[in-house]
């Protein structure tokens, strides 16, 4: 076989702005693209059921752009130490191309697989792609990392212009002989019985053409009002990126310039697109979080936090994963979950502050349940956000900022618009007492066709005496140490 390139995808599955792509696109050698399943190197962050139908959409459609240049997709499945180095050795490739990852086990497995290849003479070339900034290059004024997202903010936005985009190869020099792939439908990434999979593919088309057209269709039409829409999830108010971004099918370089462009030629755009960059930033923020401290997905950030009081209750627990806990908001958020792989994100903080602070469960039970249904789980943004409504994590919410799910769901979806559609059994309620339908007098309920208990749940814990439970449980931190 001819002497070939190895470009060697992870999280970077497209062809636009792949800085490793590109490079080896240049170097004018026959190329073999490759994607390896590796479920034991992440251990039990191994991808979950929802990533899992995601990533078998994702590789088909990247397969489909690499075959319209002249290229094809190789798939393997199994140890990457052991597939890469066999791999080169067949192919009498001489040197791996690759995007940098940043998860604990993924940077493990590019040290010791540096070590590998260099004993065999084959040089491992690291490009950026999944960040803005590398965890490297922005510093506090005293040359450390940042703790805090303001200040991380102020500097992302300072900093210089994050590099020109790169634009995708019109074609690869295919080998003379391509090595034998895996089949994708091998690989059992979607499921069959049951299959539950059915809102997923309603609600998504996963792919880097379909993440190109969301973030188009969002700065054409949503970013003028998400400054103002984004916290209400009766709305269509977001852009709904997250699970292109996760896998690598849109660069956030491609976003970011992208936005900022939109906002100097609209500026009427400018205020909805500020704050969108700055959601993007937090996802920065908590992947260079995690290059810091490894052990956040497991790990209270803050010491104390290891000695909480919590209530492993394995009942409160499930209730809360069926979206059963009384609490309509609450419920609504987990059944869109579990329904389309996907939560809005104010619903989100609501779903989280409920189960740690009403129900006392470890946050690490939520992240774990999150980590197996979204479709955008991302190991850093997951950690993070579950450690903030915590308050054991950086620059956190206290932990006494208790949301109040009745308050949030009269805010955040005044007309209950929201909450009918995913709990349907309350739909007849009327917009002012559907958050709150165990206040509702006993007429109405029959009415409306509910009959508490039977079809809608009561309210598993009272809010008041859940509240002053949770302030008890941090006050008896303040006596660790």
């Amino acid at each position: 076989m001819t002497a070939a390139a190895i470009l060697w995808f992870r999280n970077d599955l497209r062809l636009a702005d792949n800085a490793a792509l590109h490079a080896v696109a240049a170097s004018n050698v026959p190329i073999i693209p490759l994607f390896i399943l590796d479920d034991d190197a992440a251990g039990h962050w191994k991808l979950g059921g929802a990533s899992r139908w995601w990533l078998h959409g994702s590789l088909a459609a990247l397969a489909d752009s690499l075959s319209s240049i002249g290229s094809r997709l190789i798939l393997a499945r199994g140890a990457t130490r052991e597939i890469l180095p066999r791999m080169a050795e067949k192919c009498g490739a001489s040197t791996i191309y690759c995007a940098r990852a940043y998860e604990p086990w993924a940077v493990a497995l590019e040290t010791s697989l540096k070590a590998d290849l260099d004993k065999a003479g084959v040089a491992l070339k690291r490009y950026r792609g999944a960040l803005l900034f590398e965890p490297e290059v922005l510093r506090t004024g005293q040359g450390k990392p940042f703790q805090v997202y303001t200040p991380f903010a102020r500097a992302a936005f300072a900093a210089e212009d994050p590099g020109n985009l790169v634009a995708p190869p019109r074609t690869l020099h295919a080998p003379a002989r391509w090595p034998a792939s895996d089949k994708l439908a091998d690989w059992d990434l979607t499921p069959t019985k049951p299959d539950w999979a059915g809102g997923l593919r309603d609600a998504w088309t996963p792919g880097e053409i379909a993440a190109r057209t969301r973030l188009n269709t969002f700065l054409r039409s949503g970013a003028t009002s998400y400054h103002e829409r984004r916290n209400r999830p009766d709305l269509v108010g977001t852009s709904r990126l997250s699970p292109h971004l996760h896998f690598g099918e849109i660069s956030p370089r491609q976003c970011w310039q992208r936005a900022r462009a939109i906002a100097e030629a609209h500026p009427e755009r400018a205020s909805g697109i500020e704050v969108f960059l700055k959601e993007l930033l937090w996802r920065e923020f908590s992947n260079h979080m995690l290059v810091q401290n490894p052990d956040m997905p497991d790990t209270p950030v803050r010491e104390a936090f290891a000695h909480f009081p919590w209530k492993n209750d394995a009942k409160a627990l499930r209730s809360w994963q069926r979206g059963r806990t009384g609490y309509p908001i609450v419920d609504a958020g987990m059944r869109e979950l579990w329904t389309t792989g996907w939560m809005h994100n104010r619903v989100r903080m609501i779903t989280a502050s409920f189960l740690i602070k009403h129900l006392l469960q470890p946050w690490q039970k939520g992240e774990a349940w999150f980590w197996d249904t979204l479709v955008d789980a991302d190991l850093a943004n997951n950690a993070a956000s579950w450690q903030w409504v915590a308050g054991s994590g950086f620059d956190a919410a206290p932990y006494f900022r208790i949301f109040n799910p009745v308050k949030q769901g009269e805010t955040f979806d005044p007309d209950g618009a929201y909450v009918r559609k995913w709990c349907p059994e309350i739909a007849k309620l009327p917009a002012p007492q559907i958050h709150a339908p165990w206040e509702v007098p006993e007429e109405i309920l029959a009415k409306a066709g509910i009959e508490l208990g039977r079809t809608y749940p009561h309210p598993i814990v009272d809010h008041k005496i859940a509240r002053a439970r949770a302030l008890e449980a941090f006050e008896s931190l303040k006596q660790v140490g």
